[in-house]
């Protein structure tokens, strides 16, 4: 080996050595940074001909375990979506209050049928009254308030949502932008190294906010997808948008048409032009983003839904007043006269008829409805799975009503009317059809209408009907509007006195006794859009029940959550464990390779000062 082949060698030995020094230098000082991936160097032999003349940098490697980091991604965001529900879901259970506290629903709910009880012992007592009063006023204002705070947990998945649009946003440009200048680098460059890290951790921030695929492409870049396909990331950043509402109420929701959707929408636009809804799409499965939507759009709705049907079962339940229609009979047709003079929107007339030619008997609820432009009726405005719902208009009187219902039937029956009351008849002959019942279910308004029904609580000052109108039904949000009758705070006494001519005993116990029934025992159906029973088979039974039902699937579901998070967050750890034990830095392994390194870059030295000596004595000579 001549003396110049010596000093190259000795020369780019140094340099490699230099190079991997430097490398164990930003190891070290970088042991606890999150996100570092530690770096080696990757030498290869320069070689002249069949000698080898050298050594240098082949490339700078990442020590890093691309299946394990994958996984990772994933669960982050599975670790995220488990994470944020688990978190709003306990929330929502302090809503309700903890079990067998003095201010949960239930507690208060105890303590309106107790006050009750006592009244129906003692209705003439005017500690009596005041107290049931009193309790219901509790009453309503625990769902009044409890209808507030779901709803704050609604507007705060909003400003959850407009939050994480703007941090998804930055991560997706800032992988782009690290896209564009890895371009430019060679895999001996350490910065590339440096800017893979960079990389990684935004794609990790955006792995907590939705879920998503990372594809490698050439020049170490990468491209970034959601799990349904659509492009986020290449040498250009998509683009999220989210138009926030401001003020979220219980009849807010999102829908696909935006002239109707009142809240927040998740918007793509993609770099060259086009714009995709995420939200009605389904494209984001998981992370924050997916745990905010459905906390927003599903969950909090439907815990809504829950109060609104306690609220409207407790109005109903002591309001609604069915009438049986009276037997009439006109050769050769019969039928029932029923009195639909004081139906409201909302209320309905139920009718049964048998279908001579199959013997099947057919249930059919008439709904009054003030609003023409909410018609037709969808079938889900009953909880009744297995009858027709025919809305009719009201708006234009009865007789125009009972023109609408004979173009319904189209003359297998027959309706027709006089004054209040409508009447009804089978088709005679050809007896195509027997009406076997008839009857009206009607809200009484007034507090001395001769029975015991009373309209104990309103919406506000108007009485609860169900109406059905263009801004929606009655029911929604009803929870946060129930209140006590005014007129009877202004006068208890009419929880007992039920009629003023005659005059109703001030020690009846008639009305007292109907309210403790119907609120403890008497059955209703609930609709299944509150998530407790189904279309097919509705909820039915006494408030109480139904309020226990809702209490206990609530709080299995906060168990359901939490436990959720619990196993992400071990599988989330393990993994992020594996990374670490495969990319984090362990200082003794790098003080061991500085020391091999240091008897390198002796060695090397060793040679180019003895190359120096050799040359400096040939000069001499």
């Amino acid at each position: 080996m001549s003396l110049s082949q010596a000093l190259s060698t000795s020369v780019s030995g140094l340099r490699t050595t230099q190079a991997a020094l430097s490398l164990v230098a930003a190891n070290v000082a970088n042991a606890q940074t999150p996100g570092y991936v530690r770096k080696t160097l990757q030498q290869t032999a320069v070689s002249a001909g069949s000698t080898g003349v050298g050594v240098r940098v082949a490339a700078i490697n990442r020590e890093l375990d691309l299946y394990v980091q994958r996984q990772l991604r994933i669960e982050t965001s599975g670790g995220t979506y488990a994470d944020l529900r688990a978190e709003f879901y306990q929330r929502l259970q302090r809503v309700y209050g903890e079990p067998g506290a003095p201010n949960s629903l239930e507690a208060v709910f105890n303590k309106l049928t107790e006050a009750l009880q006592t009244l129906a012992t003692s209705p003439e007592s005017m500690s009596a009254r005041s107290i049931v009063l009193s309790s219901a006023q509790v009453m309503a204002q625990q769902l009044n308030g409890m209808t507030s705070d779901i709803q704050a947990l609604r507007a705060d998945a909003e400003r959850g949502l407009s939050d994480v649009t703007a941090s998804a946003n930055n991560a997706m440009a800032q992988i782009a932008n690290i896209n564009r200048q890895l371009a430019t680098t060679t895999a001996q460059d350490a910065s590339a190294a440096a800017l893979l890290d960079q990389r990684d951790a935004y794609i990790a921030q955006l792995s907590e906010l939705m879920d998503i695929s990372v594809v490698n492409a050439d020049n170490n870049q990468v491209n970034v997808f959601t799990n349904s396909g659509l492009q986020l990331v290449g040498t250009q950043a998509a683009q999220l948008t989210f138009n926030a509402q401001g003020t979220i109420m219980p009849g807010s929701h999102w829908d696909a048409d935006p002239t109707k959707s009142t809240v927040g929408t998740l918007m793509l636009a993609m770099p060259h032009g086009g714009q995709f809804d995420l939200i009605a799409n389904h494209s984001i499965r998981a992370g924050q983003i997916a745990a905010y939507i459905d906390m927003r759009d599903n969950v909090l709705v439907q815990a809504q839904a829950q109060l609104d049907e306690i609220a409207a079962g407790l109005s109903r339940s002591l309001s609604d007043k069915t009438v049986a229609g009276t037997s009439v009979s006109v050769p050769p047709q019969s039928g029932f006269d029923v009195d639909v003079g004081a139906l409201l929107s909302g209320n309905t007339v139920n009718l049964a008829y048998t279908d001579t030619a199959t013997g099947q008997q057919r249930r059919v609820t008439i709904v009054r409805v003030d609003d023409p432009s909410v018609l037709p009726l969808a079938a889900t405005a009953t909880t009744d799975p297995n009858d027709q719902v025919i809305g009719i208009d009201f708006s234009a009187g009865l007789a125009a009503a009972v023109s609408q219902l004979n173009t319904q039937f189209n003359g297998r029956i027959q309706f027709s009317s006089a004054g209040t009351t409508l009447r009804v008849l089978d088709d005679g002959a050809p007896n195509l059809t027997n009406i076997d019942s008839l009857s009206a279910t009607h809200t009484v308004a007034s507090l001395t209408a001769g029975s015991a029904e009373l309209p104990f609580f309103t919406d506000g000052f108007n009485p609860y009907s169900g109406a059905i109108t263009k801004t929606g039904v009655q029911s929604i949000g009803f929870a946060g509007r129930i209140a006590v009758n005014p007129a009877l705070l202004a006068n208890p006494s009419r929880l007992v006195v039920y009629s003023t001519s005659p005059q109703t005993d001030s020690a009846d116990g008639l009305r007292p006794n109907f309210i403790l029934n119907q609120l403890t025992q008497a059955s209703l159906s609930f609709s299944p859009e509150s998530g407790i029973g189904s279309t097919a088979t509705p909820y039915t039974g006494p408030i109480s029940s139904f309020m226990r039902q809702m209490l206990s699937l609530q709080g299995e579901a906060a168990s359901n959550a939490e436990s959720l998070a619990t196993g992400q967050a071990v599988v989330v750890t393990a993994l992020q464990e594996r990374v670490a034990s495969t990319s984090g830095v362990n200082v003794d392994q790098e003080m061991a390779n500085l020391l091999t390194l240091q008897t390198a870059y002796g060695a090397n030295a060793r040679i180019l000062s003895t190359v120096k000596e050799m040359i400096e004595t040939l000069m001499r000579m």
